[in-house]
């Protein structure tokens, strides 16, 4: 069958096995020898590069593809994976990786790898995000918004292959985050095989849309917002999956995900609503996993509105806020208090609890300072979409609304079904956005600039809009510098300039929670991601 059509027929094969997906009998034969994930949000496309990690894809992704280093969960330090181990120059501007012996890609019905993966895979997988003039570069859009939030291109000089087991990454200045960042499911590793035989057939989209990688399964049929199924990849290199398929469910149909895992439509799913955490406890058929998590719930101000571009109305509305009541109201003791935008367990963490912290009569002063002392209105976009940091946005909302009510502030909340920052960015109308970010490393940065940094802004990920220099600075002079102690003061300066110019509010920190049919055990929840699902086996 002639590759162009067998891409024109994938779609249908796709929703024929979605009608069987929901068949009770499907379901049941499914579950014989794997499992139903049950998903929120379908990513527009299954390569990580082209994700900000807003959608499901910090679940997908860690089964479809590995990548160089991967993060310890408890030590959160780099770790080895395809790259079995490094060395640096002098300067710690060069890093040269080898590469593990062996390793084999998927194979699949639309592509047969030829060979294993070697170096000019990690050439081709970095430098189409670092060179536009890469061929695939502008394919699929051309944003990379994690990579182009944290600047890479700008670090990274050049990648090359010395030989098919030794590639070399030249960065134009010492980076301390470099490690940790290649470590992240962002930086999948692609096959360049399977790249150019697409290019040769113009046909380069399908790399982000039937992609192939290395790790434990490999896409069998994907239909968007319906479902995807993943099969084993029976030359997995670290160990072969126990399970022979996962599908990630996204339907809805009029009933949510705790429903379908109650009724056994689906086996495992993440981040339930925080109402909804009493009843799963009490069920004797799910279990629960709960891992701490570098992340936080906040709002994020449009400092280019004509009231919120007054830093008076932005310390008003954060004394405004009563975080205790909203720790008790929605994350049901699986949270704590925000004085910053670093949990307590980050190693450059700062106790801000004198700026950030409830004082009703203090936020009443300074709005009447700013001249809104007869009142302000407001809107303030909320996703849906439970997440990690936050359990209950549309709750977490309504309490912040009565917040703001109480000194003058009238908020009227827009909803927005996932609340994608890209297209937060572009509304007119958002004076407010409840939102969060859950880190992709243990490194403070990787909570500082995704958020607020110039670089965010250009990328789309910083929906407040605040761009200073300076804040930029601290943040690179902590990448570079060698001593801990140098780099703790400069990430406590940044922490500071933040608490006096609350270009973004925090509010809380959660943790990651992920419930499952008490059937199946293996899971490998950590800080970062769901973790792979190759050890994940049911009970017979």
């Amino acid at each position: 069958m002639p590759n162009s059509l067998r891409y024109l027929l994938l779609p249908l094969l796709a929703s024929l096995g979605l009608a069987g997906c929901n068949d009770p009998e499907d379901i049941q034969l499914t579950k014989q020898n794997g499992f139903v994930y049950c998903g929120s949000t379908h990513p527009q496309f299954l390569n990580p590069q082209l994700s900000d990690g807003g959608d499901n894809i910090k679940s997908i992704g860690p089964q479809l593809f590995d990548s160089l280093l991967t993060l310890d969960p408890i030590s959160f330090k780099p770790k080895p994976n395809l790259a079995t181990h490094w060395k640096v120059n002098e300067d710690k501007t060069q890093y040269t990786f080898t590469l593990r012996a062996n390793v084999e890609f998927q194979h699949t019905s639309w592509f047969q790898p030829s060979r294993p993966m070697n170096s000019h895979d990690v050439v081709f997988s970095f430098k189409r995000i670092i060179d536009s003039s890469n061929p695939y570069y502008y394919v699929n859009g051309g944003r990379y918004p994690w990579f182009q939030s944290i600047g890479f291109s700008r670090l990274v000089k050049d990648v090359k292959a010395i030989d098919d087991r030794h590639v070399q990454f030249t960065l134009s200045h010492p980076d301390n985050t470099f490690l940790d960042n290649i470590s992240t499911i962002f930086a999948a590793i692609h096959s360049q095989e399977y790249a150019h035989q697409l290019a040769a057939k113009d046909e380069k989209s399908q790399l982000d849309e039937f992609p192939i990688g290395t790790g434990p399964f490999q896409l069998e049929k994907s239909h968007h917002n319906e479902l995807i199924r993943l099969t084993k990849h029976a030359n997995y290199w670290h160990h072969p999956a126990e399970m022979q398929q996962v599908v990630f469910d996204f339907s809805h149909r009029g009933t949510g995900t705790l429903a379908k895992l109650l009724t056994q439509e689906c086996d495992v799913m993440t981040d339930p609503i925080s109402s909804q955490l009493t009843l799963i406890n009490k069920n004797t058929d799910i279990r629960s996993n709960i891992s701490k998590a570098m992340n936080v719930a906040f709002i994020s101000v449009n400092t280019q509105h004509f009231a919120l571009s007054d830093v008076r109305v932005r310390q008003a509305l954060n004394f405004a806020i009563n975080r205790k009541s909203i720790i008790d109201a929605v994350y049901f003791g699986q949270g704590y208090v925000a004085t910053s935008l670093l949990p307590s367990d980050s190693w450059a963490y700062q106790d801000n609890s004198l700026q950030i912290r409830y004082d009703r009569q203090y936020a009443k002063a300074l709005l009447k300072q700013a001249g809104f002392g007869d009142g302000l209105k407001l809107t303030m976009w909320v996703p849906l979409a439970a997440q990690s940091y936050n359990p209950n946005p549309h709750k977490t909302a309504e309490l912040l609304q009565a917040n703001f009510a109480d000194i003058g502030v009238t908020v009227s909340i827009l909803t927005e079904k996932f609340g994608r920052r890209d297209r937060l960015t572009q509304q007119s109308n958002a004076d407010l956005v409840l939102t969060g970010w859950a880190a992709n490393t243990g490194d403070p940065d990787s909570l500082l600039r995704p958020q607020l940094s110039c670089e965010a802004r250009r990328a789309g990920l910083n929906v407040s809009m605040w761009c200073d220099s300076d804040f930029d600075f601290l943040l690179t002079l902590a990448r570079e510098s060698e001593q801990t102690r140098h780099r703790l003061n400069l990430y406590h300066q940044a922490q500071t300039m933040l608490t006096q110019e609350l270009p973004i509010i925090p509010i809380a920190h959660g943790v990651q929670y992920q419930v499952h049919h008490s059937s199946l055990s293996g899971f490998a929840l950590n800080p970062f991601n769901s973790g792979s699902f190759e050890h994940v086996v049911r009970e017979k």
